[in-house]
């Protein structure tokens, strides 16, 4: 007698708690990743194959362009930029009001001398976005307001880190003066931002 074989039935998977978790997923990373703001002006670093991320948290960047003009961008902390303005206020005899304090926390960067200051933060965000500074931050021999923004900015937060970001097409005499200010205040230790290129292969 032939054996009767079972019938089978299909299986049926259910996939909404898979569904729920992936979109959870989903919004998680839609809602905790910062997308990178773009520079004030056009800055292209030179190339390596170095991988080492920074610390977003505790960093501040100096930018060159390719003129040699500095914009320096501050940690993204509102409350630690507040202190800034006022010890960068107090260092050249300056006050600002309260409005000013709050477009301080949110500029990208600073690329005007002190003296501007006040009139650069009482601009409107389209104004400040679309301002391109004929002088930047003042860095020389006479005037070093670029290394007053570093070390205010350490008195802030000593557990500062910064980075040094310049165009491949800067030429070097225009960062001495920097490397320079920081050899004067014993800040020795930063990063130089390059873009990422593919390792050799072995």
């Amino acid at each position: 007698m032939a054996r009767v074989k079972p019938k089978r039935h299909g299986v049926v998977t259910d996939m909404t708690a898979m569904c729920d978790v992936a979109f959870l997923l989903l919004t998680f990373f839609i809602l905790t990743t910062q997308f990178k703001k773009p520079d004030v002006e056009q800055i292209k670093p030179p190339s390596s194959i170095s991988e080492k991320l920074l610390p977003d948290g505790s960093l501040m960047t100096v930018n060159v362009t390719p003129q040699g003009k500095f914009y320096f961008q501050p940690v993204e902390n509102g409350t630690e930029r507040m202190q800034l303005l006022d010890n960068m206020g107090k260092k050249y005899g300056m006050t600002f009001n309260n409005n000013e304090k709050v477009a301080f926390t949110k500029v990208q960067a600073i690329g005007v001398p002190m003296s501007q200051l006040k009139s650069y933060l009482n601009m409107s965000e389209d104004e400040q976005k679309a301002y391109k500074s004929p002088t930047g931050i003042p860095m020389d021999s006479t005037k070093k307001e670029l290394i007053d923004w570093v070390q205010q900015s350490l008195a802030v937060n000593p557990d500062y880190k910064m980075a040094i970001k310049g165009d491949v097409s800067t030429e070097y005499p225009k960062v001495k003066s920097l490397f320079e200010g920081l050899r004067d205040i014993d800040f020795l230790k930063f990063w130089l931002i390059t873009s990422q290129e593919g390792k050799p292969n072995e």
